[in-house]
């Protein structure tokens, strides 16, 4: 089976988990055992991005890069300083002071676009809400074929109007940040399969999958429902190659963490993570702040993830993390295509 739009040998996308799950090694591993690849540019700079695609464009084979795209940003100050007072207790465990200025950045938008316009991939992915439509025109020129990430048909319909070449479409069970373009919004509980009935109903163009896979049933029941190709991201993190923490891999066989929830207090933007002390305690407090609250709990979260303290530390895993096994990539691959055609 060959997937049109990405042009892998199995419609199965290796999703571009950023700050350190998917790895160069974790793309080599997905892209010999026949699936799709997607870097994080997300967190990177520049030059390390480069770097990246050098070692993937050695691989001889179709990958993609995703950008966050920036969002605007209003006036958060009073909020980012209301809750670093608040969950500053959390960082004396670590003698670290937090600094309730908020930070602000655009994730170097524009020094990644020049990069892909000067050295294109085959694919780039988007994700957090939609560009100027230039910059898509830009991409597309040079050869890159562009894919929006939605979570509703609104969103679909907007995207499809600024010229993108399919959607990535996200279920709210995927793990780590959502993808709505709002992100004041918290995504409704829905399957995945629901959302992309929904989205092939009120646009058309190609349709990739993602969020809530735990097997190789979520994969040909999305299939059968209109994706081009599915998206898998949890069921990779404890693999060999993957860059996730030790103290993350262990929390995910943990029976201790029997549950998931969708929050905003590591990030200020709604991610699906396991449900952890931190988590518990600062969901109902933290403030929709993205980029302001990442920058605010990094070092808080750096220093829980070295002390091996799962109950600070962003557990990042969709609803089907049960079933995230350890070993090879390659075998998580084809364990998902196995009743493939």
């Amino acid at each position: 089976m060959s997937t049109p739009l990405l042009e892998s040998r199995l419609p199965i996308v290796a999703a571009p988990m950023a700050g350190g799950p998917t790895t160069p090694a974790l793309a080599a591993a997905v892209a010999r055992a026949g699936a799709f690849p997607v870097l994080p540019a997300g967190y990177l700079t520049p030059e390390r991005l480069a770097e990246d695609i050098a070692q993937a464009r050695e691989l001889g084979s179709p990958f993609g890069v995703n950008l966050f795209v920036p969002g605007p940003v209003g006036d958060v100050a009073a909020q980012v300083a209301a809750y670093a007072a608040a969950i500053q207790p959390e960082a004396d465990r670590y003698d670290l002071r937090l600094d309730p200025a908020p930070v602000s950045d655009d994730d170097h938008w524009p020094a990644k676009l020049a990069l892909l316009l000067q050295d294109p991939v085959p694919v780039v992915s988007l994700t957090f809400g939609l560009p100027p439509a230039e910059d898509v025109a830009a991409l597309q020129w040079v050869g890159t074929r562009v894919l929006a990430t939605v979570t509703t048909p609104d969103e679909a319909r907007a995207a499809a109007d600024l010229g993108v070449d399919g959607l990535v479409v996200q279920g709210p069970d995927a793990g780590g940040h959502s993808g709505t373009h709002d992100p004041a919004r918290t995504p409704e509980p829905a399957r995945t399969v629901e959302v992309l009935t929904a989205v092939r109903a009120a646009v058309e163009l190609p349709l990739v999958a993602a969020g809530g896979v735990d097997g190789p049933a979520a994969v040909a029941e999305l299939l059968a429902a209109g994706a081009e190709a599915v998206v898998v991201g949890t069921l990779l993190l404890r693999t060999d190659e993957a860059g996730t923490s030790a103290t993350h891999r262990a929390a995910l066989a943990d029976n201790g963490f029997d549950e998931t929830l969708l929050t905003c207090a590591f990030t200020g933007r709604p991610a699906r993570a396991l449900l952890n002390r931190f988590a518990d305690t600062w969901t109902g407090t933290a403030p929709v702040a993205y980029p302001a609250v990442h920058h605010l709990t990094r070092g808080l979260r750096k220093a829980a993830g070295a002390a091996g303290d799962a109950d600070v530390l962003h557990l990042w895993a969709g609803t089907g993390y049960r079933q995230a096994p350890e070993g090879s990539a390659a075998e998580v691959v084809a364990w998902l295509a196995k009743d493939l055609p």
